[in-house]
C-alpha cells in the first residue's frame, strides 16, 4: 500500500467517514450520498467507491443499529429470549410473534431490498451516470418536500408504503453507493413511522442492503480494490456513540423536521452538482 496514502490522505478520509457516518446514524441518511461524491473529487474511481462504501455500511449500519437498541431510540432486539416458547409445528407464526415491531420493519426493508440491489448493480454499468444522479436527485428533493409539508400531522403506519419505498432505495444504494437513507427514513415517516425509531430501523436495514449489494459486486467482479475500506470503516466506527447518544436526547418534532430539511438540502444538491 502506498504510504503516502495511508498518513495523508487515509487521515482525510477517516475524518470525513467519522462526520458522514455521525450524521447518517443520526439522521439515517448521508453517508454514500455524502462521500461518493467528495470521494470522485479527490480522484478515485466510482468502481473503487462503491464496493467500499458498501463494505462500510455494512459494519457501521450493525454497530449503529445495536446502539440505538441499547439506548432505547429503537427496539429491535427480542429482550426476552429465555422465555420464548416455539412449537415446531408452528414456527414462523411462533418466531414473529416474539419479534419486535422494529425489527419487522427493519427485515422487511432488508428483504424487498434484495430486488433492487441486484437490478441497481446490473444497471449501474449499463445506465448513463448523468440519468442515474438525475433520478436519485430528483426522488430525495420530493422526499423532503413531503416531510416537510406533513410535518404537523399524525400519519398512519402502512407496510405497503414500506415495501415499495425499500425497493426504491435498495435500488439507489446499489446503483450509486447513496441515496438511500434520505428515501429509506424519510419514506419511514411518511409510512406513520416516529422518527427515533426511523433512524434506528435505518441503520439495521441499510446493513441488510449493503451485504446483498456487497455480495453481487463480488460476483460480478473480478477483483475489488479495498484501498479505502479500511479507513471508512474506521472513521465510521468511532462516531457511532456520538451518534446514538445525540439522538436519544433530541426531541422527536424537532428531529424530523430536520430529517426534512436535510433531506431537501441533499435532492437539491444532487441536482445543483449534475445540471
Amino acid at each position: 500500500m502506498d504510504w503516502s496514502f495511508t498518513v495523508h490522505t487515509g487521515l482525510l478520509i477517516v475524518l470525513l467517514a467519522f462526520i458522514a457516518e455521525y450524521f447518517d446514524s443520526t439522521l439515517g441518511m448521508g453517508y454514500g450520498t455524502s462521500l461518493t461524491p467528495i470521494l470522485l473529487i479527490m480522484g478515485f474511481e466510482p468502481m473503487q467507491i462503491v464496493p467500499c462504501i458498501l463494505l462500510s455500511e455494512l459494519i457501521t449500519g450493525l454497530g449503529a443499529s445495536v446502539m440505538h437498541d441499547q439506548l432505547g431510540n429503537v427496539n429491535l432486539f427480542p429482550r426476552e429470549i429465555k422465555n420464548i416458547k416455539i412449537n415446531r409445528l408452528s414456527f414462523l407464526r411462533d418466531i414473529r410473534k416474539y419479534l419486535p415491531d422494529h425489527l419487522k420493519i427493519g427485515l422487511l426493508i432488508g428483504i424487498c431490498s434484495i430486488i433492487g440491489a441486484v437490478a441497481a448493480v446490473y444497471l449501474a454499468v449499463n445506465l448513463p451516470k448523468f440519468l442515474i444522479k438525475l433520478y436519485i436527485g430528483i426522488l430525495i428533493t420530493l422526499m423532503g418536500i413531503l416531510i416537510l409539508l406533513t410535518s404537523g400531522s399524525k400519519l398512519r403506519f402502512s407496510w405497503s408504503k414500506i415495501i415499495i419505498l425499500s425497493i426504491i432505495a435498495s435500488f439507489n444504494k446499489g446503483i450509486s453507493g447513496g441515496g438511500y437513507g434520505p428515501v429509506v427514513t424519510s419514506g419511514q415517516l411518511l409510512s406513520g413511522v416516529n422518527s427515533k425509531n426511523a433512524i434506528g430501523i435505518t441503520s439495521f436495514a441499510e446493513s441488510l442492503t449493503c451485504l446483498v449489494g456487497l455480495m453481487v459486486y463480488l460476483l460480478l467482479k473480478n477483483s475489488v480494490d479495498w484501498k479505502l475500506a479500511p479507513f471508512l470503516i474506521l472513521g465510521g466506527i468511532l462516531s457511532i456513540p456520538v451518534s446514538g447518544i445525540t439522538v436519544k436526547k433530541m426531541k422527536m418534532i424537532g428531529l424530523k423536521n430536520l430529517i426534512g430539511v436535510v433531506t431537501l438540502f441533499l435532492g437539491l444538491f444532487t441536482l445543483y452538482k449534475i445540471l
